[in-house]
Formats: structure tokens, sequence, C-alpha cells
């Protein structure tokens, strides 16, 4: 009786944790929504209720029918979407290194790697600058994505050898004993039954690209290169007080994809994280 009290009561204090964690993060961006629903006059007067006194939609449609926001919309998708490709491009055969094979130094050069994640681009703010200055990548796409790049690797490296470690050996030297080599070992066997695990490392790649302020704000200054971090921040400065409804908007129109994707594939996304911590 008493077990069953105790499991219920941390039951109960378990849901009350994130029921309270749920409140303190979901409330900053409902008191975003209430503005984002709000009149023009409604701001300009100072109003402080949750709940506008008559909701509209007009902030969105001005915010998407504008063509510099759809740019900022584009330029965040492109950076992005292009960074988490090339990021699976590096991270994938270095997963697959550390999974399978054994070389000295292996725990530390996992480590290493996860350690370069620790590092903000704030420290390296001028000396990144000025490199990028030095080879004629300022104001390119390019040359932000390679840094987004740089930056995911990492954990998506971690996140890929989980799920290839995930995969027997067996099929591999099966393969070799059919006449694969390694390369094909990766591209025929790794590849496709790694695909929960590629598909999650790509998500969180590109989540982290979208969310990307503080490189793009830094490497680009030509408006039609702007991501949509940048140019909300930039639309801010040049706004009076009046317009705090359409930044509002355009800040809903900028994080609510994020979180959704998140939040539809998180299953996905966790699955891959923990593949191979756990082997029968």
């Amino acid at each position: 009786m008493k077990a069953r009290t105790s499991e219920r009561l941390g039951d109960a204090l378990s849901y009350l944790f994130m029921l309270v964690t749920f409140a303190f993060f979901a409330w900053p961006l409902l008191w975003l929504l209430s503005l984002a629903l709000r009149t023009r006059k409604e701001v300009f007067l100072g109003v402080s209720r949750f709940i506008p006194k008559a909701p509209t939609l007009d902030n969105f449609a001005m915010i998407l029918s504008s063509d510099k926001f759809i740019s900022y919309l584009w330029n965040a998708l492109k950076l992005s979407s292009l960074s988490a490709t090339g990021c699976l491009i590096v991270a994938l055969p270095a997963a697959y290194a550390f999974s399978r094979f054994q070389f000295k130094g292996k725990g530390f050069w996992m480590m290493a790697l996860l350690s370069v994640q620790m590092i903000s681009p704030l420290v390296i703010m001028v000396p990144l600058y000025r490199y990028m200055a030095a080879i004629g990548l300022l104001d390119s796409h390019f040359g932000t994505t390679m840094v987004y790049v740089a930056l995911a690797v990492p954990v998506s490296t971690w996140i890929l050898k989980g799920a290839i470690d995930g995969i027997p050996k067996t099929l591999d030297e099966a393969a070799m004993m059919d006449g694969c080599t390694r390369f094909g070992v990766f591209i025929r066997v790794i590849l496709p039954l790694s695909t929960p695990g590629i598909a999650s490392a790509f998500i969180i790649a590109v989540i982290s690209g979208w969310s990307q302020f503080l490189v793009p704000f830094l490497l680009i200054t030509k408006e039609s290169l702007t991501p949509i971090g940048v140019g909300i921040f930039q639309y801010a400065g040049t706004q009076n007080d009046s317009s705090i409804q359409l930044l509002a908007a355009a800040c809903l129109v900028s994080v609510v994809p994020a979180i959704v994707a998140f939040l539809s594939l998180q299953r996905l996304i966790l699955g891959a994280m923990t593949a191979g911590a756990v082997k029968g």
C-alpha cells in the first residue's frame, strides 16, 4: 500500500514538474501570440489584458504578404537546408568510422569533437570575421553555410554514431563476404538501415541552422541575403512602438515551424539519439 502511494505521489510530482516547465516556456509564446493578434490601436494604448479585445489576423497577413519577409524566410530555409545536407555529408563517414573502426585515441577524439560544440560563436567572432573577410566569403551564403556545417557536425556525428551502433556488425561481415568493399557496405547496408538516425540528424541540423542569429548577423550585411532571425532584429530597430504587433507576428512566423517540426518528430529524434545505447 505504501509502495503504491509513493508511486502515485511520484507520478503526481512528475506531472506537476512537467506542467510548470511547460508553463515556463509556453507563457512567453502565448504573450507573443496575444500581441500578434492585437490591433495597432490596442498596442499603442498600452492595454495590458492578455486576451485582445478585438483579435485580428491582419498582422500575419501583412507579414506574409511582404516580399521582404518572404525573402527572409527563403534565405533561412535555404541556409538551414544546405547546411544540414553538408553536415550529413561530413558527419556520416565520421560516424561510421567511429562506430566500426578501432584506432588509438578513439575516445579522446570523440570527446574532442563534442567539446567543439561547447565553443560559442561569440568567442571566435573577431577571428571568424577576419578569416572570412580574408578569403572573400563575407556576404555569401556559401561561407555562412560552411560555418553552420562546422557548428552542427559534432552533435550530428554523435547521433549518427548511435544509429550505426544499433546495426549489427554481422551484417557488415556478411556483405563483405559477398564481395562488398567497405564503401559498398557503407552505401548499401549502413545508409539504408540508419535512415531514422539520418532523418533525425538532418532535422536537428535544420532547426539549428534556422535558429542561428550571431553567425549570419556577423557575416551577412546585404538585406537580400539576410535570414529571418537577423531580418526581424533589423526590422525591430527601424520601427516604432506602435508596430510591435507586426514584430510579434513575425517572431511567431519564424519560431512556430521549428517548434512544430520538433514536436511532430520528437519520437523519431529521441529514438535516433538513444539508438545503440542498449544492446541485447
